[in-house]
């Protein structure tokens, strides 16, 4: 492979990447938009909320780590890759000195320890929502 299909490959990966992020991003919101919009109290709902989006966060987190870990591997090839003679090594050397510093992709725990976190806070203000109807409906009778 050529340094110019690498750091396509590369920055295809990337685009895959954020595009689960985009997908998380959206059903996040879109469950706390239903959560808060729900009027009855009901913890079946919320129970099975909480099961549908922990099965969802499990398998996005898989794809998003997969894809992190593609990334650093064609990184790493592309740090290793020895250009042929000629104009060709002098434009990848000129690319190399001014692009690979600025490729610094999360590494697997970083992504995991993030989307965890998001995870348990989404799961948490499902709950937290659910408590306050229960508290209201309390409250009106």
């Amino acid at each position: 492979m050529q340094y110019h299909e690498l750091l396509q490959l590369y920055f295809d990966r990337s685009i895959a990447l954020q595009w689960y992020w985009t997908i998380y991003v959206i059903i996040v919101g879109g469950l706390l938009a239903f959560s808060s919009l729900r009027k009855r109290r009901d913890i079946a709902t919320t129970l099975l909320l909480t099961i549908l989006f922990a099965c969802f966060a499990y398998k996005n987190l898989g794809a998003i780590e997969d894809t992190t870990l593609e990334r650093e591997a064609i990184l790493s090839v592309i740090k290793e890759h020895v250009p042929k003679l000629g104009a060709d090594q002098v434009t990848v050397a000129r690319l190399r000195e001014r692009l690979e510093p600025t490729l610094a992709p999360s590494t697997r725990n970083e992504v995991r320890y993030f989307h965890l976190a998001s995870d348990l806070l989404t799961i948490a203000a499902i709950w937290a929502m659910e408590v306050r109807r229960r508290k209201a409906a309390n409250e009106d009778t």
